[in-house]
Formats: C-alpha cells, sequence, structure tokens
C-alpha cells in the first residue's frame, strides 16, 4: 500500500507539473524530465493496484486505470472498501 500512496502522488503533482508548463512555457527540458517520470508513475500505480487482493472486488484495479488521477481513484477505493 505504501508503494501504491507514493506512486499515486507522484502521478498526480507530475500531471500537475505537465500541465503548468503546457499552459505556461512550454520548455522541452520539462517535459522530458517530467513526462517518463509520470509514465512510470502511471505503471507503478498499474501494477500495485493489481497486487492487491481486495482491488477487485472494489472496482480499484479499472479505476487505477484512469489516467492522471486513477491512483487517487484506486486509494479511495481500497480505503472505502476498507483495505
Amino acid at each position: 500500500m505504501r508503494t501504491l500512496r507514493l506512486a499515486a502522488g507522484a502521478e498526480a503533482a507530475s500531471l500537475v507539473v505537465l500541465s503548468a508548463n503546457l499552459l505556461t512555457v512550454h520548455t522541452p527540458a520539462v517535459s522530458s524530465l517530467v513526462g517518463p517520470l509520470h509514465g512510470t508513475a502511471y505503471l507503478v500505480v498499474i501494477a500495485a493496484t493489481w497486487q492487491v487482493s481486495d482491488a477487485a472486488a472494489s472496482g480499484a484495479r479499472w479505476a487505477s486505470v484512469v489516467p492522471g488521477v486513477g491512483g487517487l481513484l484506486a486509494l479511495r477505493r481500497l480505503r472505502n472498501a476498507g483495505v
């Protein structure tokens, strides 16, 4: 669960940074540094959620594949399920 929490935070934070960069100065260096971080965090969120045994019953597995905020949605569903 700790891995899922860290990856969900990194996924959401990197999306904010990428969006802010796109809406303001669009510096290629920021995109090239934060883009792979966001993609890796997204994949870690999916993998970590699918390893939680109670994730299938709560619908967290399918929530985790939502780009950008899937990790936060999965954590919310797991918390509401009592995991």
